[in-house]
């Protein structure tokens, strides 16, 4: 049987880039409160630009299927189970020009839907 530890406020951590996406919020409610109709219109491009993030995502994978960014990590290294993901050697330059590569597919599309609303 095991036993169960009372959990408390200082075992959880704070959520990444909580700052920003308290900002966010704030900044939705500032617009609900000075333009309420504009509060649709707003969560609509939110919602295409997050469309349009997966969609780069998808489209980087689906044309460089061999060529991922994770294949050239090391999965087996000791450094992983403390959340360190190490490049394999001798392929730092190719993991560089993968990330960028997808960075900016992902970019292009999340601009082109961007321009187009």
């Amino acid at each position: 049987m095991k036993i169960r530890k009372k959990l408390t406020l200082t075992d959880f951590k704070t959520p990444r880039l909580g700052g920003w996406l308290l900002t966010a919020a704030g900044l939705l409610l500032v617009i609900g409160l000075v333009s309420p109709q504009q509060l649709p219109v707003v969560l609509y491009k939110l919602a295409l630009i997050t469309l349009a993030a997966v969609v780069g995502y998808w489209l980087d994978r689906s044309l460089f299927p061999k060529a991922r960014p994770g294949q050239y990590l090391h999965h087996d290294h000791p450094e992983v189970a403390q959340g360190r993901h190490p490049v394999r050697g001798g392929c730092h330059q190719v993991f560089a020009a993968a990330q960028l590569r997808r960075a900016v597919i992902v970019a292009a599309v999340c601009l082109s839907v961007a321009m187009g609303l």
